[in-house]
């Protein structure tokens, strides 16, 4: 019995090899004319933002107070971004306050946010905290810290918490 199955195993495996020996392999040449155009140059996309960095961002308002962060973006059937949801309050995402806010209202901001000289305002794993120097309190960022070309650092949207709150609560439909 075991005879049968190694002879079944072997003819089997002889099956395949034929058919395997019986293609035509094809060389670099042929493959490079049937691929299609490659554009991975990422300098075709220099000044673009990677749409999973912006998710996420903190949001702040024009006197450096955090807001909320970015929840989603609204496209529309284009692909241009419309609106972004962001959420405000609550701890850890419980309790938090959906708003969609028109997309062209928020400014990016590549540099750090200004420290108010007593504990940072910056995410955790973001980049350091830029150090407040001088009387007038002006905000020089540190010499290693450099500027991501693929997000920016942060957002601004001119509203305050409480305002945003007062906002009608944007719902996902179902």
């Amino acid at each position: 019995m075991l005879a049968k199955y190694i002879a079944a195993g072997l003819a089997g495996s002889a099956m395949f090899a034929t058919v395997a020996f019986a293609q035509t392999p094809t060389t670099n040449a042929d493959r490079a004319a049937t691929a299609p155009a490659a554009t991975s140059d990422s300098s075709t996309f220099q000044g673009d933002w990677r749409t999973s960095k912006v998710v996420g961002l903190n949001v702040y308002n024009d006197n450096n107070e955090s807001i909320g962060s970015i929840n989603d973006l609204l496209t529309d059937k284009s692909g241009n971004i419309k609106a972004a949801v962001i959420s405000v309050g609550g701890f850890l995402g419980v309790g938090s306050h959906l708003v969609a806010v028109p997309f062209d209202k928020i400014k990016f901001v590549n540099e750090s946010v200004a420290s108010t000289g007593t504990a940072s305002t910056s995410p955790a794993g973001s980049k350091p905290a830029p150090t407040t120097t001088g009387a007038a309190g002006t905000s020089t960022a540190p010499a290693t810290a450099k500027a991501n070309p693929w997000y920016p650092d942060h957002a601004v949207f001119n509203a305050t918490k409480d305002q945003l709150k007062a906002m009608p609560e944007f719902k996902f439909p179902s």
